[in-house]
């Protein structure tokens, strides 16, 4: 008996879990290690495990995107900041950004599930206030999901259209049609997200692959191509500010540090997979510092690059074409090379928007598990019989991005998405590392993968940078006389007006019946009435076979 309770232990991974000390998940011994590991943190297994280490850094590179981040994002890191946000800009802000990674990494390993961040807030903030801080984690995450694919498509659409104006200069894309071709990139998404987990699961592996490869030839593409004059600017140019807000010139660097944070928002996706991924606890932190740290690296070098190469940083944002990064190669590039690497980089964008929609939905999935989204969350928490993937979750974040779009037809409202991108995660990212350095501390059980000494130093670095940025996020680019509504940050209230309505409807209602992350598994309770005791061997069924052993200890509040 002794002997089949060791073999079950060493089977399931140190993990921190909903499950009160002494609740135990039944049969242990007739899981795998990875359902085993699931199964301690109060969940059964509902996806097939068919993502590897490589598939789910595929994935999770793929909802980086650095080609089509970098493109996309080029007027909040040149336009605010000019050539200086490219280089030391981009360094200074990802040493803080890797902080924030290797500390999610962390509670990847100890805790691998799809819910995330919000199962570990609610884990690490106790019984108390953990369904609090699960209920704002979890809502900040999935304002996060549920921006990524429409501001990825959106993104791709602006440079198929910038290209077809570069084709015909006569031709010039209205607000509707970036509307319907960003719907229609959306919809094709959608359908690929709704495929077995498999089929997702190969696309995804595939679009890393060309990710990579037309990454590494746009970076060799733009040094030995370029025609501009000089072929190659200054050191003074490049590292140089070129201040394009209202602001001070360090207020400015500050400022650009959206176009680098949103750029560097994608690692989170291997966590959301972690349900679908084999070895989940190794495999998962290792791809979420595989994606941060790959994205730093070659991210800088083409940040780099395009600074060292881009001739005029004002007509660049101020382009007729409406797309900074398309402007960009025309301006470098003889116009066929110019377009074959927009073509590249729609092609990555496509790519990076499908990883976005695939993640989305998985959160979106893991949320209404535990019946975050109320009455709504009946058929998002239903797994398609013949896919098993969550594909009403998918359609209803495709539903919302579409309705989110409109704000194409507002100006710079569209802007907005873009930077609750970056606020939204970094709040949802933060939060749980937060709990885990103050509330926690040596308590937290890790995983096997872990930081060791450096834990602590990096999570505090992770939150002050974060507690530093949030407010500098929703700053407007003008101020004085020349702020009006068109030149308004609107970030504050798109992501701030509903998170105030999750808040106030959490103290109003929520807080009677959500109560953080749901056990959706078989388990049974030691007799934690008798002091003292250590473990407690539940009798043999009648069938001859051995009942699971369990270790606890006595305490209803949630290990961690």
């Amino acid at each position: 008996m002794a002997d089949a309770g060791e073999r079950r232990d060493s089977r399931a991974p140190p993990a921190t879990t909903v499950f009160a000390d002494g609740d135990v998940p039944d049969h242990l011994t007739e899981m795998s290690e990875d359902e085993a590991a699931l199964a301690a943190l109060g969940y059964k297994q509902e996806f097939k495990r068919e993502f590897s280490a490589w598939t789910t850094f595929a994935v999770s590179f793929a909802v980086m995107g650095l080609l089509p981040s970098i493109a996309t994002t080029m007027w909040y890191g040149l336009g605010y900041a000019g050539p200086a946000a490219n280089t030391w800009g981009w360094l200074l802000s990802v040493i803080f950004i890797l902080c924030v990674a290797a500390s999610m990494a962390e509670l990847a390993s100890s805790m691998p599930t799809s819910g995330g961040l919000y199962y570990a807030a609610a884990v690490l903030a106790g019984p108390k206030y953990g369904p609090f801080a699960a209920w704002i984690t979890g809502w900040s995450n999935w304002f996060v999901q549920v921006t990524g694919a429409p501001s990825v498509d959106y993104g791709c659409a602006a440079m198929i259209l910038a290209a077809a104006s570069i084709v015909n200069p006569e031709y010039i894309p209205t607000n509707y049609q970036t509307f319907l071709l960003t719907v229609f990139i959306m919809l094709t998404h959608a359908c690929i997200s709704s495929m077995p987990t498999l089929w997702i699961a190969n696309f995804n592996s595939v679009g890393t692959t060309i990710n990579l490869l037309c990454l590494l030839i746009v970076i060799i593409i733009i040094p030995t191509a370029t025609i501009g004059d000089p072929k190659f600017q200054p050191n003074e140019f490049a590292w140089g500010i070129q201040n394009g807000t209202e602001w001070p010139d360090g207020v400015a660097v500050l400022m650009s540090f959206l176009s680098i944070i949103w750029t560097m928002s994608g690692y989170d996706a291997s966590f959301h997979l972690a349900e679908e991924c084999s070895n989940a606890a190794v495999a998962t932190p290792r791809s979420i510092v595989m994606t941060a740290g790959s994205g730093s690296v070659l991210g800088f070098v083409l940040n780099t690059l395009i600074a060292y190469t881009i001739q005029d940083v004002n007509e660049v944002i101020e382009s007729d074409l409406g797309q900074p990064f398309a402007a960009y190669v025309v301006q470098i590039l003889p116009q066929n090379v110019a377009l074959a690497v927009l073509a590249m980089t729609i092609v990555c964008a496509y790519s990076m928007g499908q990883g976005c929609m695939v993640a989305a939905s998985r959160v979106c999935f893991a949320y209404a598990r535990d019946d975050c989204f109320g009455v709504v969350s009946r058929p998002l928490k239903k797994v398609n019989p013949h896919t098993l993937t969550p594909v009403n979750a998918v359609w209803f974040n495709t539903s919302i991005g579409v309705l989110l779009l409109l704000l194409i037809f507002g100006g710079a409202a569209i802007d907005a998405i873009f930077s609750i991108g970056a606020i939204a995660a970094y709040v949802a990212f933060t939060v749980p590392i937060f709990l885990k350095i103050t509330l926690v501390g040596n308590r937290f059980r890790r995983g096997p993968w872990h930081l060791g000494a450096a834990s602590l130093p990096s999570g505090v670095a992770a939150c002050c940078f974060v507690v530093v940025m949030l407010p500098i996020l929703c700053f407007p680019s003008v101020r004085g006389e020349d702020l009006t509504l068109d030149e308004m940050n609107w970030t504050v209230l798109v992501y701030g007006a509903p998170m105030t309505f999750v808040i106030i409807w959490f103290f109003v209602d929520a807080h009677k019946w959500f109560k953080g992350p749901k056990i959706n598994i078989e388990h049974h309770m030691l007799h934690q009435q008798l002091p003292g005791v250590e473990g407690i061997q539940v009798p043999a069924k009648e069938n001859g076979k051995d009942s699971d052993l369990e270790r606890g200890s006595i305490g209803k509040a949630p290990s961690v």
